[in-house]
């Protein structure tokens, strides 16, 4: 696939309606881009009207752009042992779930999951049952993959090893569609090495052995403010941070993940974005 053609994207803001973020995307030169489909801090987003919703579909197939992804709320914890939490979080996903069934989303990307006092075994095992509750919403094929997103490792939370991600896939596979989504900071902050090709290639032996390539269909793009294995979930700006710009030219000349969507969530993005985008093209090649 060339270059230009490569679904690459960041971040991009509904505010206005949710068809902004796809004109977002565009100005910015974006070929996929994810949103949030509601208030990301709130536990109650309000429904998307049908006119927006129409609207959406309508500038959608005027654009250059495809596999869109959704965010899910970060007060969502699916593996929380506190009940009223946890019933909280399950209406919440299955609201988001709703949205991006209407939008017809490609990707719901999602947090796994805290232990907040309880095992990580048990939260693991949590995050599989609360994920099962949610397949009569999967009974017609809508095109739509849930992907547990790697995480940092930061306080309980799970999903920062290869491991947590495989548990999780193990209990849902063949009921729902899932996959994952690697955030760059995160499996670095996580000890995952990605600073060059060399590395690459040794985390993602590691991911394939353990979890399945196949299951990796998308990528959160963000370089590291925080040292390898340091735990600590603060993204900075492509080349800025502690992965460097080798690790990210490794990482768009790599056979596996050339053509995987990717989505910039670096910071400063109105003003970096568009620039981050055409480095990514150029380290395509």
């Amino acid at each position: 696939m060339p270059a230009d053609q490569l679904l690459i994207g960041a971040h991009t803001s509904i505010s206005g309606g949710v068809h902004q973020a796809l004109l977002r995307g565009k100005q910015i030169g974006a070929t996929t881009i994810q949103i949030f489909t509601a208030n990301q801090k709130q536990w109650v987003g309000r429904p998307i009207p049908e006119e927006e919703i129409a609207l959406w579909h309508e500038t959608l197939a005027s654009l250059n752009i495809k596999k869109v992804m959704s965010h899910d709320s970060y007060l969502i914890n699916l593996g929380t042992p506190k009940e009223d939490n946890l019933a909280k979080s399950l209406n919440a996903f299955e609201a988001e779930i709703k949205r991006c069934l209407d939008l017809k989303l490609s990707f719901l990307n999602f947090h796994p999951g805290a232990a907040t006092g309880d095992t990580e075994e048990n939260c693991l095992n949590r995050i599989v049952e609360s994920l099962l509750k949610m397949e009569p919403l999967f009974e017609q094929n809508s095109g739509l993959t849930l992907l547990i997103e790697a995480t940092a490792g930061q306080g309980t939370s799970v999903g920062h090893r290869f491991k947590h991600l495989a548990h999780i896939i193990q209990g849902v596979k063949g009921k729902l569609p899932i996959g994952v989504c690697i955030d760059t900071c995160h499996i670095f902050c996580a000890g995952y090495d990605i600073r060059n090709q060399e590395a690459w290639e040794k985390t993602l032996t590691e991911f394939d052995q353990v979890v399945g390539l196949d299951y990796l269909q998308a990528l959160h793009v963000n370089d590291s403010k925080h040292p390898l294995g340091s735990r600590k979930d603060r993204h900075e700006s492509l080349g800025k941070g502690e992965i460097g710009a080798e690790g990210f030219r490794a990482m768009m000349q790599h056979p596996k993940l050339r053509e995987i969507p990717k989505y910039l969530e670096t910071p400063h993005g109105d003003t970096m974005w568009k620039d981050e985008i055409a480095l990514l093209r150029e380290f395509a090649g």
